[in-house]
């Protein structure tokens, strides 16, 4: 690895392990074994690097397992099927990546405060709803394109929304794909 990923894997690391408040520059370089002065040169503040290397994290772990499981609960079902088993193993994904997404939830609220920082975090929010679409277009040919996007935009909202409640009670109960299929079905225009 060179230094960029160097400290894109330290930040991480050192993120999950103090926490995003206690995450000093100098934790990360020294972490990373190279000089401090490389955070300013490859990302230009600790602040970019820490937000880089968090939705890297999140977009590859998460992302990763969520395109299994679409292409997996997508094999030959129709999408209210495979949404309704989606949705249903999603809490597996988040326990999987628990520390992520927490050091993710703190880096949001300081991103709030960012311009720079909530464009970088707005095209990747758009680059997440592509991948979801990629995905869905493959598994699910019926759907227009227009359908794929809208789909994949109801996937990333609800993502987002699922991973926050889950995070603020790990303990409880997310709802079932199922019982949001049912909530969509009652939304829908009946013909």
């Amino acid at each position: 690895m060179g230094n960029r990923e160097d400290l894109l894997a330290a930040a991480r690391t050192c993120i999950y392990q103090r926490g995003f408040a206690e995450t000093t520059a100098r934790h990360i370089a020294s972490t990373a074994g190279v000089s401090l002065a490389a955070i300013g040169y490859h990302f230009g503040s600790k602040d970019q690097l820490v937000t880089e290397a968090l939705t890297q994290a999140i977009g590859d772990g998460i992302g990763n397992d969520l395109e299994a499981l679409m292409r997996r609960a997508g094999a030959g079902r129709s999408l209210p099927e495979a949404f309704a088993e989606t949705w249903s193993a999603i809490g597996e994904i988040f326990a999987r990546h628990r520390e992520g997404m927490i050091a993710s939830a703190e880096n949001m609220i300081r991103l709030r405060r960012v311009r720079t920082d909530r464009e970088y975090l707005a095209g990747m929010n758009e680059q997440a709803v592509g991948d979801i679409a990629a995905v869905l277009g493959e598994v699910h040919l019926e759907l227009s394109a227009e359908q794929v996007r809208a789909v994949a935009q109801l996937y990333f909202v609800l993502l987002n929304g699922l991973s926050l409640h889950w995070l603020s009670d790990p303990a409880g109960e997310l709802p079932t794909g199922s019982d949001l299929a049912i909530a969509l079905t009652a939304l829908a225009p009946s013909h």
